[in-house]
């Protein structure tokens, strides 16, 4: 477990996150989510790069990363009764979550957003995510009307056993992101074999035209 504010979170489970049954009626790895390579990861998150004043706490209301045509929806997410982080709809391809007991995206510690990579149908909000590269700009909108800017320090794939909580639900001193969903590859014997996260933080906001 691993605390964020006052409340304990474990790691996402790779099966809330995705379901991997269309992958099954085509050949193996052909319709597999992409992967982030190597050079888009780094050993820490980046707590030396520039970064924006922290925005009061505000609720987010949508998250949009252009570079990989993400343009969703974001609900309120709880805990699960075994600790877990737990996950939006499945049913909703284009519809992402966020942990509302913890940090507001934008406001100084780590924001948490998570979504499926797929579901029964095919792909999902964040199929592409193993895609983004760093420097990517990811938006969030938020309900007092402002859009916090994020900009993509590393983009990581884990498996389930070897899963850094500390590093990804970590405290940070300034206002960071993570965006999860699974990877790590899918056979049908153990469904996806880890997570995809993305690690970014505060650059910019604007205030949304009234």
């Amino acid at each position: 477990m691993r605390r964020i504010g006052d409340t304990a979170i474990a790691a996402v489970t790779v099966v809330a996150l995705a379901s991997g049954v269309w992958l099954l009626g085509g050949s193996s790895g052909t319709h597999a989510p992409p992967q982030p390579s190597a050079a888009e990861g780094r050993a820490e998150p980046g707590e030396a790069a520039h970064g924006a004043p922290a925005l009061p706490a505000s609720p987010p209301t949508r998250i949009r990363i252009p570079s990989i045509r993400v343009d969703a929806p974001l609900m309120g997410l709880a805990l699960t009764a075994g600790g877990s982080l737990d996950v939006p709809p499945p049913g909703n391809k284009n519809l992402a979550g966020w942990y509302e007991a913890g940090t507001a995206p934008g406001e100084t510690g780590t924001a948490i957003v998570a979504g499926h990579v797929d579901n029964a149908q095919g792909p999902a909000v964040f199929y592409n995510l193993g895609a983004l590269k760093r420097g990517a700009r990811i938006e969030v909108d938020r309900e007092d009307g402002t859009v916090a800017v994020f900009t993509v320090d590393a983009v990581e794939v884990y498996s389930t056993r070897n899963f850094p909580d500390d590093k990804v639900y970590g405290a940070a001193k300034r206002p960071e992101l993570r965006v999860i969903t699974c990877g790590g590859g899918y056979t049908k014997a153990t469904g996806y074999q880890g997570n995809v996260v993305v690690f970014a933080h505060l650059t910019g906001s604007r205030k949304v035209p009234s």
